[in-house]
């Protein structure tokens, strides 16, 4: 036996297990019920008592005292892993139940007898069989009547100086393990000091106040008070090292005590010692605001806790009992897609994506009408040939029997299919990149909507995809049509045409000077051309001037036809978008859904394992924060009452 065993180590005495009275017990009680309802799962955090000490400061003592079994004990440290005691009061057990467990699910049933060395053995599988230590815990479920209702974690004794076997950084790697349990502010630390030493000098009260400067959950249980009884009266009373919830004075159980007598011997010394029995009764034992101090913010917790689920049930699908039901849900989630698409899409209305410019439908829509317009060439295409000779091979190829000075019809129409062709494919761009564009934002909102229902949500795809292809299908009828009625007749009511050609003929007659006299230069700039070489027209001058006078009037016309392009299809693409917000949209879920006997919405009435199973969990989460809030409303009432009638 070391040093703390001949000494009295034994058990601790009766003053902390004693002092489960009326009062205490129902505390420990309360957040035992908290616990077993499993309350941490729902993101509540309890009190844990931490118990903390220099090594052989008597740490296993205090926790043997209230389990009521032997814990491994003995020179140097003694508790090698973090040992996590639950303690279960059960008033049918006849005989005590314990079990330890530990790993990768590791469980070992035991004996009060056999406790310490299936602790041991434990402790040599995680740890190894040496003086080392390890992070990874140890449960020990103490199932007993008689025992208090608590979960304590037994922690590594502190020591400075390896010993033979240890490693040299034994300080550090037990620093690192006390800090990770004391650290969380709902950390009860339970500091061990020994009566004999200066308290100021113990390396657990340094840690303790690194991380609770305060000292407001700091708890001071002094071992050996029999040991050293001289000056403890007023070390406790002057507090040296800022103990905020004050200080618990036992005696250790000695040699072959029982817990009886080691309890009664208890009482005899602070009752009767010249010097221990001055203390304060609240000395003795450890006082209720342990735990009731930390009601408060388990309150609000839960209350937070319970808003929040509330809401987030609140917030789910409505649970639906029969088709009707599920038909009034499907309307009234086709209403706020078209609600949000008409914002989108046709009012430039984006409240709802501020962030997000892909849902940004009209301004998306007007940028492609930009792009599409300055794709369209504002001048009549050229061609890669000399000035006007398209022109003149053309006219060359419609001559008739006519008289000489008149414009064939045949040509222009020949020079307009084939310029007006160069551009046919540029609308189609257009149509297809909107469509691709609203089908996706349709798609993206419409599912935003219905993600309470995923189970319509194919359906909902298929009939989107079907209503695009339909759209597309009417756009290309469009587009070609625009080309088409471009090609059956060269006519525009546009007066810029007259303004247009006029303007450009006036170069007329500076043509026909440069290509009938040769000794005028052959490089000249004519108003809508630049400067053009009319050298090769000299050999085709009696179609010149014809060809200039074709080329400015397809220059002139190509202004009005852009312009019907640009037009025709922009008001097309508006009036199609708007069509499907209002009115096609919805018709066409609809048929997808309300068909076939209502076959559609009736996979609504089934919902989703996802949505079941987010149902089932808060649903339970709310139950089990409700009893909790009862039980510490019982318990504060229970405190108040008590405070009220001392």
């Amino acid at each position: 036996m070391g040093e703390e065993a001949a000494n009295g180590g034994g058990v601790a005495g009766s003053a902390i297990a004693a002092s489960y009275d009326d009062q205490i017990r129902p505390l420990l009680d309360a957040v035992d019920r908290l616990r077993h309802l499993k309350v941490t799962q729902v993101g509540i955090q309890l009190p844990t008592i931490v118990v903390v000490g220099d090594q052989s400061s008597g740490k296993s003592s205090v926790l043997e005292s209230l389990a009521g079994i032997s814990l491994p004990r003995g020179q140097g440290i003694c508790t090698r892993v973090p040992l996590v005691m639950r303690l279960q009061d059960d008033p049918s057990a006849d005989e005590p139940e314990l079990r330890l467990e530990y790993g990768s699910g590791s469980v070992a049933a035991t004996t009060e007898a056999e406790v310490a060395d299936a602790i041991n053995a434990a402790t040599a599988e995680i740890a190894g069989s040496g003086k080392g230590i390890s992070d990874a815990p140890i449960t020990l479920v103490v199932r007993k009547r008689g025992v208090p209702d608590l979960t304590l974690v037994d922690l590594p004794g502190i020591t400075r100086v390896p010993v033979q076997g240890q490693p040299e950084d034994i300080y550090d790697q037990v620093a690192r393990i006390i800090r990770e349990y004391i650290a969380p502010r709902e950390s009860i630390i339970l500091n061990v000091l020994s009566a004999t030493v200066d308290f100021p000098t113990c390396e657990s009260i340094r840690m303790s106040q690194q991380v609770d400067r305060t000292g407001e959950r700091t708890l001071a249980v002094v071992t050996k008070s029999d040991r050293a009884p001289e000056g403890l009266l007023d070390k406790v009373t002057a507090d040296d090292v800022n103990i905020g919830l004050g200080y618990v004075c036992v005696r250790n159980r000695i040699g072959d005590e029982t817990y009886d007598q080691a309890r009664a011997e208890e009482e005899r010394l602070f009752s009767h010692h010249p010097l221990l029995s001055k203390m304060d009764k609240s000395m003795v034992g450890i006082p209720a605001a342990i735990i009731a101090r930390c009601l408060p913010d388990i309150v609000k917790q839960i209350n937070d806790r319970l808003s929040h689920s509330s809401e987030e049930l609140d917030r789910m699908p409505p649970q639906l009992n029969n088709v009707a039901d599920a038909v009034r849900v499907f309307f009234h989630i086709v209403k706020q897609a078209c609600t949000s698409l008409e914002k989108v899409l046709l009012r430039g209305d984006f409240e709802e994506y501020p962030d997000r410019l892909e849902f940004h439908g009209m301004a998306r829509i007007a940028e492609m009408l930009r792009d599409y317009a300055k794709k369209l060439p504002a001048e009549c295409p050229p061609n890669d040939q000399l000035f006007l000779m398209e022109e003149v091979r053309i006219l060359e190829e419609t001559k008739g029997i006519s008289l000489p000075n008149f414009l064939p019809r045949s040509a222009f129409l020949v020079m307009l299919k084939k310029k007006v062709q160069t551009i046919g494919r540029v609308p189609q761009g257009l149509v297809n990149g909107v469509w691709e564009y609203v089908e996706d934002l349709v798609m993206k909102i419409l599912m935003k909507h219905s993600d309470d229902f995923p189970q319509v949500q194919p359906s909902c795809r298929r009939a989107v995809q079907s209503l695009m292809d339909k759209a597309r299908a009417r756009s290309a009828q469009h587009v070609r049509e625009l080309i088409e009625m471009e090609l059956v007749a060269d006519y525009t009511a546009n007066p810029d045409y007259m303004k247009t050609w006029t303007e450009i003929m006036e170069g007329h007659e500076k043509l026909m000077e440069a290509v009938e006299d040769a000794c005028k230069p052959s490089r000249i700039t004519l108003r809508g051309f630049g400067e053009v070489d009319v050298l090769h027209l000299r050999a085709h001058a009696d179609l010149a001037g014809k060809a200039f006078d074709l080329r400015a009037r397809l220059t002139a016309y190509w202004k009005s036809i852009v312009l019907r392009l640009v037009d025709g299809l922009a008001l097309h693409v508006l009036l199609s978008v708007k069509r499907l917000v209002e009115k096609d949209l919805e018709e066409d879920l609809g048929n997808e859904l309300l068909g076939n006997k209502f076959a559609g919405v009736e996979r609504m009435l089934a919902p989703s394992p996802s949505v079941a199973a987010k149902r089932e969990r808060l649903s339970n989460s709310i139950v089990l924060l409700r009893q909790s809030k009862e039980v510490v409303a019982n318990i504060m009432d229970r405190i108040s009452t008590a405070g009220e009638q001392v």
